[in-house]
């Protein structure tokens, strides 16, 4: 968890906005940072967090979080967690071995064409079932967290059903159940070309876009590389209304091995 990242975000394990759908992007780097960040940070705050991790294994994350002050086994043991290890669920279905076995979550890989309701049922059932549930610890509003969306386009998805999936865990999550959102989004394309690009991770970028309450954009530094400042960070606070004014703020970063510094834009003697 990055304490200079809440400052500016204005939120805490404490204290944070609930019904908060939060997409995260990069373009040309990494931005998988943001998501060890909110993992941490709804984890410390008691929340039941459901984590769809379709590109790393937990061994990875909870690598990561260790270092961060977390431990995700424990957080799983205690069933605050409830991870989804996309790679093994693909190889299982891969491997044709029977639905029965294992989650039914990523059927999705049979049949591309059916969208992702499997998915987002294995969604609704594990937010559904953190609140009220009977025995056990009581945690707080319930978070979803997806690193990343776009990778189920380069499976056969359409963008249309990934925009359909984003929809209903909103519904579900953040007004149904007043939880969060936190998704990642990755765009190989330059920003000058996005207009042209027919990308279908642009498209699905513009279209979460128009979903979500909060933005973080990663992008490399314009300037090229630079040892001192890893790249810079686009925050948009998006109006809830039409009366509502779009905020933006742009920073700077530097990735350590236990968090992350940020800069107001000009304020690093690293780059001017």
């Amino acid at each position: 968890m990055f304490a200079e990242l809440n400052s500016i975000l204005n939120t805490s394990p404490d204290s944070f906005k609930q019904g908060e759908f939060i997409l995260v992007s990069d373009r040309q780097t990494d931005a998988s940072f943001l998501i060890h960040h909110f993992l941490s940070l709804y984890l410390r705050a008691g929340c039941k967090v459901c984590f769809l991790g379709l590109v790393q294994s937990f061994s990875h994350y909870s690598a990561i979080s260790q270092r961060l002050g977390v431990s995700l086994t424990q957080a799983r043991e205690k069933g605050q967690l409830v991870f989804l290890e996309g790679l093994k669920e693909s190889l299982g279905v891969l491997l044709q071995r029977e639905a029965s076995k294992g989650t039914r979550a990523v059927d999705f890989l049979r049949d591309p064409s059916s969208g992702l309701r499997s998915l987002y049922d294995f969604v609704r059932d594990n937010v559904r079932g953190a609140v009220g549930g009977g025995g056990g610890e009581e945690w707080g509003p319930p978070v979803l967290l997806v690193d990343d969306l776009s990778v189920v386009l380069s499976l056969g998805v359409s963008v249309g059903a990934a925009l359909d999936f984003s929809h209903y865990c909103r519904a579900t999550v953040c007004s149904e159940l007043q939880g969060s959102m936190v998704m990642l989004v990755r765009c190989e394309a330059e920003e000058e070309e996005e207009e042209s690009d027919d990308d279908g991770s642009e498209r699905l970028l513009r279209g979460l876009t128009h979903q979500c309450s909060l933005t973080l954009q990663v992008q490399g530094l314009p300037t090229g590389y630079c040892r001192d400042i890893h790249g810079q960070v686009e925050v948009c606070w998006r109006g809830q209304c039409d009366r509502q004014q779009t905020q933006k703020k742009l920073f700077q970063y530097k990735v350590h091995d236990k968090g992350a510094y940020f800069f107001a834009r000009g304020t690093s003697s690293a780059v001017l």
